[in-house]
């Protein structure tokens, strides 16, 4: 990776500074989610104009790039990369999801469209693989979460409910779904109505809730027993919590809010990285800054203060890079390691 033009970096001069190698512009409109492949040599983004454009993560050059839906007016909101072992021998699966209802299979090298799934009067905002990829959960605006089996791309499974007096299930819409590392059976989602469901597939209702972050985007993540939220407000904004007993572990204080114009970031993206989930990064509007953490001691490794809102964010595999993109139409590609050296 060759380093950035540092005249495109404006950071919070009270906080460290995350280590820019490389800046990727050309996607041409906003980017409402960004996802490194299985193998982090591409970074596939979805686009407020439909399209879905790949770049290769080293050079930042365009090597792919197709569109979703019939209409590419409605924005590509969801990107999922597939496991490379899953059963089936074609590789570079990327599925989308986008704001008119589309769930489609993309050969993400050969641009073909492998299948097209309509949710009809729907707009999906997450999509989401089991850890296997045997199959995959949708969900959005009309608040119900859907599974499917990846081999026969057939609906399996649809979850509205709660248990009992336990768990009301979602009222909202749904922004972020997560599967449990290595409990298949459990998946984990977070909306519009300040909860995060835990759902057991074998039950076919949520057994637990969280209550109290307010999730706007790509924003639950899970390690362990910890699930990690990123709230859309402007404090308590980043929080760890128990799986097993939904209380909050701890909060990870923010830190100072932006230099450009003094506000605190409302968050849209976070997301667990590095060996055993020891990172943690978010970022999100109002503040537009983007942040790298600690997450045992939540000290803060490296701050970006951006001119427009941040939605998205992702670790590459080995947690080396992480990926930041949204408004500005450019995607950022920082190191960790670099990240902490410039620090000792």
């Amino acid at each position: 990776m060759e380093p950035v033009n540092k005249e495109t970096t404006i950071t919070n001069g009270s906080e460290p500074e995350l280590y820019q190698r490389t800046t990727i512009s050309g996607t041409k409109s906003e980017v409402f989610c960004v996802k490194f492949a299985p193998d982090g040599h591409m970074i596939a983004t979805g686009c407020g104009d439909g399209s879905i454009r790949i770049f290769h993560s080293a050079s930042g050059r365009l090597v792919y790039q197709f569109a979703a839906g019939d209409a590419n007016a409605f924005a590509t909101t969801s990107l999922a990369f597939r496991s490379p072992v899953a059963g089936s021998k074609t590789r570079n699966v990327l599925l989308s999801g986008n704001a008119e209802g589309y769930v489609q299979h993309w050969h993400v090298t050969s641009g073909k469209c492998l299948h097209t799934i309509k949710e009809e009067g729907n707009e999906i905002y997450a999509v989401q693989y089991a850890h296997d990829g045997s199959k995959f959960a949708t969900a959005g605006k009309d608040q119900t979460i859907r599974i499917y089996d990846e081999a026969t791309k057939t609906r399996t499974l649809e979850l509205t409910d709660g248990f009992a007096d336990v768990t009301s299930g979602h009222f909202n819409r749904v922004f972020s779904l997560c599967y449990h590392p290595t409990d298949p059976n459990l998946l984990i989602s977070g909306g519009w109505d300040n909860t995060v469901q835990v759902w057991d597939l074998r039950a076919d209702h949520s057994v637990r809730s969280i209550y109290s972050p307010h999730i706007c985007g790509d924003s639950v993540d899970i390690d362990g027993n910890t699930v990690l939220t990123g709230s859309w407000r402007p404090e308590n904004q980043v929080q760890l919590w128990d799986l097993r007993t939904t209380e909050l572990e701890r909060n990870i204080a923010w830190g100072n809010p932006s230099s450009l114009n003094g506000k605190n970031t409302m968050v849209y993206g976070c997301s667990f990285g590095g060996e055993h989930g020891k990172y943690i990064a978010a970022c999100g509007s109002d503040g537009n800054q983007c942040k790298l953490f600690d997450r045992n001691s939540g000290e803060i490794l490296g701050s970006l203060d951006l001119p427009s809102a941040s939605y998205s964010c992702d670790f590459a595999p080995n947690g080396r890079f992480v990926a930041f993109a949204g408004d500005t139409n450019d995607i950022r590609v920082c190191d960790v390691v670099s990240t902490l050296e410039q620090r000792q």
